[in-house]
């Protein structure tokens, strides 16, 4: 028998295309940035700033930590791993402009 845990769990990970693995010196993002409301990219924890594209295919390499690729009208974006912290959820995160 499946406990109810489990399955509400898995629910938001099998929403994600890929779960890649981060490398030893993968980077959390810490802020989104953002042009007139929408995000079109990261910020990582060094300081470093990517648009979507680039966020994606260095969450693909390894390089981001606690995140998934998710596509959405054929476009790949980047999701938070569902954990127990609300505070590390993409969502939560402060806002950038550029």
């Amino acid at each position: 028998m499946t406990d109810k845990n489990d399955i509400s769990s898995a629910l938001p990970r099998n929403a994600l295309q890929d779960i890649p693995q981060p490398n030893a010196d993968a980077r959390p993002i810490t802020a989104l940035v953002r042009k007139s409301g929408r995000i079109t990219g990261y910020q990582l924890s060094d300081g470093r700033v990517l648009n979507k594209e680039e966020g994606v295919r260095l969450a693909k390499q390894g390089g981001i930590r606690g995140v998934g690729v998710a596509t959405r009208n054929g476009a790949e974006y980047l999701k938070s791993l569902p954990d127990e912290d609300e505070k590390n959820n993409l969502s939560n995160l402060p806002s950038i402009t550029q």
